[in-house]
């Protein structure tokens, strides 16, 4: 099995601070920004960085004009008739380009993809794996594995249905049709649709809007949302209980609802 190669001093992935939230860059715009092993690094590098700092309210993930994520690079692997047993191993904690997926799966912060441009394939995938997806009006999405013998393998099958419904998804992944911003908006892929090259503003607006709520309060919202979907309607309400409980100890709580009663604005410190 043989793996990418990339030197340690390029940088696939930015990181910039703006207010609260961390906009992330893919990178790699001579690629459509197609992941490969040292871009999922860098991310999940980004990522965990951004999750241990208590002022960071959310993540904003985008790539560039012409492609928000064209897929997986996956040029630098070999799959020799000796290999593919090694390569069935890999892929679940070897490989970054498949971890990374899992990682934004455990993420507590949300995370907005802004997509302007392609985002197929895997990048689909893992814009998906973020909360939810503003897009400018030259975004175009598709998971057009099928066309290549090969079914989505980094979550599409399952988060897809999740989105829009499992009949509609599977027409989607069947024909490999590529839906424009308005049509992924129609079947809720995405949130928002805005003028071409104004999905980053709008996330960072949303953002804003976020601030004024409690960074405790929405992790545990992200939980129970997350969680609840995966559970029977009961259970759902268990979790959302004890996911309240806890809040209740936090200092974030008390001011909340202090803040309420003196009638100003709280000032939350994420504890």
């Amino acid at each position: 099995m043989s793996s990418q190669g990339t030197s340690s001093d390029e940088k696939l992935i930015l990181s910039e601070r703006d207010g609260r939230a961390v906009v992330i860059t893919l990178n790699r715009p001579d690629k459509l920004n197609a992941i490969n092993e040292a871009m999922a690094t860098q991310l999940m590098a980004a990522l965990d960085a951004a999750e241990a700092d208590r002022d960071v309210l959310a993540i904003i993930l985008q790539g560039n004009e012409k492609a928000f994520c064209a897929g997986a690079d996956l040029s630098g692997f070999s799959d020799a008739t000796e290999d593919r047993y090694d390569n069935y191993r890999a892929r679940y904690n070897q490989r970054k380009t498949r971890a990374v997926y899992r990682y934004l799966h455990n993420y507590t912060k949300p995370v907005i993809s802004a997509v302007e441009g392609f985002c197929l394939g895997g990048g689909l995938e893992l814009a998906l794996f973020g909360d939810f997806i503003v897009a400018g009006e030259g975004a175009q999405f598709a998971l057009p594995e099928a066309r290549h013998s090969l079914i989505p393998g980094a979550g599409g099958t399952q988060n897809l249905p999740r989105r829009i419904g499992p009949a509609l998804a599977k027409e989607l992944m069947w024909t490999a049709r590529r839906l424009s911003a308005a049509d992924a908006k129609e079947i809720r892929l995405v949130n928002h649709v805005v003028p071409k090259g104004e999905a980053l503003a709008k996330a960072k607006a949303i953002v804003g809007e976020m601030e004024a709520s409690g960074p405790l309060a929405i992790m545990m919202i992200k939980q129970a949302v997350n969680r609840g979907t995966e559970m029977p309607l009961a259970l759902g309400f268990y979790q959302e209980s004890d996911l309240a409980q806890l809040l209740a100890f936090s200092e974030d709580r008390q001011e909340g609802v202090k803040a309420f009663a003196e009638k100003r604005k709280p000032k939350f410190k994420g504890q």
